[in-house]
């Protein structure tokens, strides 16, 4: 069943939230010893806040728009005295003493979590493999990798752990992993999601977000968490978009632009799925072009430039005083060598390593501010292309999921993995990847809706068109 199916049942009395929690919990213990999709199972307070959401509805009560909906959370956002350790052993025993502000609105709205969701360190990957809780495997092959860094939550959705999960997205930390899963993750407009009690990777690119089996769910969700938080200084102050009544409205009339940047070194097959993807909207009444947006080709160099410079700044907390894990040494500056070696991966440590160079004396022009000017140009040719478009049509992925252990030797080789998500969170504008069809080896393929700023009603009415058109799992090309 849909999130919205199970929460109308369960409002309703059909259906007892407790039940629908014990079937999400018997399928985690079916099937997570495979796929590895938690770093934590919540079952006993899965188990009580069930109970706690039956009673209200016994009691005449409205639990909310997601009663009894199990929810996987991924392992950057906080839960209070819960385990939340981004996936690293640096964060070893730490129980947040507060929940973020998405947990708290995912608890009035009367979900059930089920689980933190495994991740890769500190949300610093494409493959979920840098987890320090070992990798998490593709439900839809489990000799591939799932995506990342949202790879357990992408995974418990597409396993049928949880109808709905969050994750975070960095980079294309949401929609990379649900293209390679075959679910629907979105990535929001920046400041529409408060940020508060995720535990930060690059601040100024970081966006809580959705994944979920329908365009549907994802918007209900995202309804959910969505709005202004006084506690996230970059909130916006204005109501987000609502987007679950705007679903099925069509797409008579727009113009949908496809990404002609997006198409260079896509697998054949990838971006034979995204020419279909545009006959199906043209065929629902868009006008469909291509379109250029040549800045970002620059989008993998400026973002790795910035996003390593935020994190070397925003990891210099961890040092063995006040959090997590502590390597005891004969003073206080052996004890943060120590600590930070022992409890950061090999990963983390490559990105705080060249983030900290380009931000130090004599380079930080040459580097980082270099980079926030390329930044700059991606929105202004972003800009332009929206002068005529709609909304963008381009891959999520430039392939379907590359196998364990493939690309992990190799960084830049991963890197290139985020190619087509990375420019959308440079500019702060909302996309969404939609389940389009599988590739040559039977994988399936995301269909990326890109649109502008707050303009998240706009890319739902075309992901709900790619949604009922897209080809059956396993269809030829």
């Amino acid at each position: 069943m849909t999130a919205a199916a199970i929460a109308a049942a369960v409002r309703s009395g059909e259906r007892r939230a407790a039940t629908v929690t014990e079937a999400s919990l018997a399928a985690i213990a079916a099937g997570e010893g495979e796929i590895h999709a938690f770093a934590l199972v919540l079952a006993d307070g899965a188990r009580r806040r069930a109970e706690e959401i039956d009673a209200q509805v016994a009691a005449g009560q409205d639990p909310g728009p997601l009663a009894g909906v199990p929810v996987a959370l991924k392992d950057n956002l906080c839960t209070r005295g819960v385990p939340t350790t981004c996936c690293s052993r640096i964060l070893e025993g730490w129980l947040p003493p507060y929940d973020a502000t998405v947990v708290k609105r995912l608890a009035a709205a009367g979900a059930v979590v089920v689980g933190k969701s495994n991740m890769d360190e500190f949300a610093m990957g494409s493959s979920t493999e840098t987890s320090a809780f070992g990798p998490t495997r593709n439900p839809r092959d489990t000799s591939r990798v799932p995506g990342g860094s949202s790879g357990g939550s992408a995974a418990a959705v597409a396993a049928g752990f949880t109808p709905v999960a969050l994750g975070s997205d960095t980079g294309g930390s949401i929609r990379q992993p649900a293209a390679l899963c075959g679910v629907v993750g979105m990535k929001p407009t920046y400041g529409t999601v408060s940020r508060y009690g995720l535990v930060a990777f690059a601040s100024s690119l970081d966006q809580v977000g959705p994944l979920a089996t329908t365009v549907a769910d994802a918007a209900l969700l995202f309804d959910v968490i969505g709005g202004r938080d006084e506690r996230d200084t970059t909130s916006l102050d204005r109501p987000a978009p609502r987007l679950a009544s705007v679903v099925g409205q069509g797409v008579e009339g727009m113009t949908i632009g496809v990404l002609a940047e997006y198409l260079e070194g896509a697998d054949p097959a990838v971006a034979g799925r995204i020419a279909q993807a545009a006959e199906v909207l043209a065929a629902a009444g868009a006008r469909v072009e291509e379109v250029s947006v040549p800045e970002v080709r620059l989008g993998l160099s400026a973002y790795y430039l910035i996003a390593p410079a935020e994190a070397s700044s925003t990891l210099a907390r961890y040092d063995g005083v006040r959090y997590g894990l502590r390597v005891d040494a004969e003073d206080t500056a052996a004890m943060n060598v120590a600590t930070r070696s022992a409890g950061f991966g090999a990963e983390v440590k490559r990105r705080i390593m060249l983030g900290t160079y380009a931000l130090s004396a004599g380079y930080v022009d040459a580097y980082y501010g270099q980079a926030l000017r390329v930044r700059t140009r991606i929105i202004d040719g972003f800009a332009a292309a929206y002068e005529r478009c709609d909304a963008l049509l381009g891959p999520t992925a430039p392939t379907t999921a590359f196998a364990l252990g493939a690309k992990l030797d190799d960084p830049l080789s991963m890197y290139l993995s985020d190619v087509c998500t990375i420019p959308t969170n440079l500019a702060g504008h909302p996309a969404i990847s939609v389940p389009f069809g599988t590739g040559a080896d039977g994988l399936p393929v995301g269909a990326q809706v890109l649109a502008p700023a707050l303009a998240e009603a706009t890319m739902f009415k075309v992901a709900a068109v790619l949604e009922a058109g897209a080809p059956a799992v396993g269809a030829g090309s």
